[in-house]
């Protein structure tokens, strides 16, 4: 998941170790407000400060890159991959992996992937995959 061009998420396909990967459904985006919880906030570090609600988001200049859906199939089907799916099998280089760290720790506020009181009995397999 980019932003700007700047890798700010990466979903690896692991469906060989039994986690879904999102590949035979149609794209939605959605956001939400989190709710203040202790999760979300460090423990209690960053402050709520609920005289500014209600909380509103909006987005500007949104652009998808991605395959279109219709009558219950995909673009990104094809047997010729076009420009504009070309994406969809991309990695992250060695540069966007040193951006993709930099995000995560600079603007990253929860990671379930090391929240072990979340997962007393192990993590879910995407988070095991070293």
């Amino acid at each position: 998941f980019a932003v700007d061009g700047i890798a700010i998420r990466k979903f690896k396909n692991l469906e060989s170790k039994g986690v879904p990967y999102p590949k035979d459904q149609p794209m939605r985006v959605y956001s939400s407000l989190w709710n203040a919880d202790d999760w979300a906030t460090r423990g209690g570090l960053v402050k709520t400060d609920w005289s500014q609600a209600p909380f509103t988001a909006s987005y500007r200049n949104f652009k998808a890159n991605a395959c279109v859906w219709s009558s219950g199939s995909s673009s990104c089907g094809s047997s010729s991959q076009s420009s504009n799916s070309l994406w969809l099998n991309q990695d992250v280089d060695l540069t966007g992996g040193k951006n993709l760290k930099w995000v995560q720790k600079n603007y990253m506020i929860y990671n379930y992937c090391t929240d072990a009181k979340r997962f007393p009995q192990g993590f879910p397999p995407e988070c095991n995959t070293a």
